[in-house]
């Protein structure tokens, strides 16, 4: 079952209806434990979209919720929701409700998880955080200043301290969060505007030998993470792992899993939250 599949049968944010769509999650009835409960099992146990569905429907207003924190960067509010809301799919298909947490306590870290990397790969044209030291920073520096001043130097060094990075980084995090976006277009139509724009002296960015070799180089690292990760696996947990996560098509379902190796349907997901568990811990180590 795609994550798509969970998308609530309603309209999609956008900035000429945000009010509406703001207004329209906001009515939804919350659930209670048990119904949450309830609708958990029957999803994780049946697959039953509409369970997930009603699951997602509860807590489209802990997106919102969770999009004004992050209107300092300025992006479209309705984006941002957009993402946060992938982000409380991806929740519900993986919540456990053995597990004595609420769902809101347990999606708030996967909607957040899906801004960040909207906001890093959108904020600037130029990458500003590629490690999670740098990452930790871009997400903490604005908090952390005192005030609208630069930095001091014993500032800048405290900082450097408590979010492990070097002090250069620091500084130069903060001059990239204060300056501004240069316009490649002009916000005219007149077509000689648009000739001496520069945006008309920029090659496209898929010709550029730099950005060519990192993306390459990005994709054969998680890769190469995920077939250690896969490689620490029994071969019972691996073969769970691929049928249910790793194919585009006829993924295998907790049933059908279940049969193929004579257990119940609630092993195979026990087996699948740990191995998935493990892979996430190989895979941050090789990060």
């Amino acid at each position: 079952m795609t994550t798509t599949a969970l998308m609530p049968a309603m309209p999609v944010p956008s900035a000429a209806s945000l009010d509406s769509y703001i207004s329209a999650v906001n009515r939804i009835p919350l659930l209670t434990q048990e119904e949450e409960t309830r609708l958990a099992r029957d999803w994780r146990d049946h697959e039953n979209v509409e369970s997930a569905r009603a699951l997602v429907l509860s807590h489209l207003r802990l997106v919102v919720a969770v999009a004004r924190g992050y209107l300092g960067y300025g992006l479209p509010q309705a984006d941002l929701i957009q993402e946060g809301n992938v982000g409380l799919m991806k929740a519900v298909k993986r919540f456990d409700p053995e597990r004595g947490v609420r769902l809101v306590s347990f999606a708030v870290h996967w909607i957040r998880a899906e801004m960040h990397e909207y906001i890093l790969k959108n904020w600037r044209m130029v990458k500003i955080a590629t490690t999670k030291a740098q990452r930790k920073l871009f997400f903490n520096l604005r908090s952390m200043k005192s005030g609208l001043s630069t930095l001091s130097p014993a500032e800048i060094d405290a900082i450097a301290t408590e979010l492990r990075v070097k002090p250069e980084e620091v500084v130069e995090m903060e001059t990239r969060l204060g300056g501004g976006d240069v316009s490649l277009e002009p916000a005219g139509d007149d077509d000689d505007e648009h000739s001496y724009a520069p945006i008309a002296y920029l090659t496209h960015a898929d010709d550029e030998p730099g950005k060519a070799l990192e993306t390459r180089q990005i994709a054969e690292r998680r890769s190469e993470g995920l077939a250690k990760a896969l490689d620490n696996l029994d071969p019972r947990s691996r073969r769970i792992i691929e049928t249910r996560w790793l194919r585009d098509t006829d993924t295998a379902t907790l049933h059908e899993l279940a049969d193929e190796f004579g257990v119940s349907a609630e092993r195979i997901r026990q087996i699948e939250a740990q191995a998935m568990k493990k892979m996430r811990v190989a895979m941050a180590d090789a990060a």
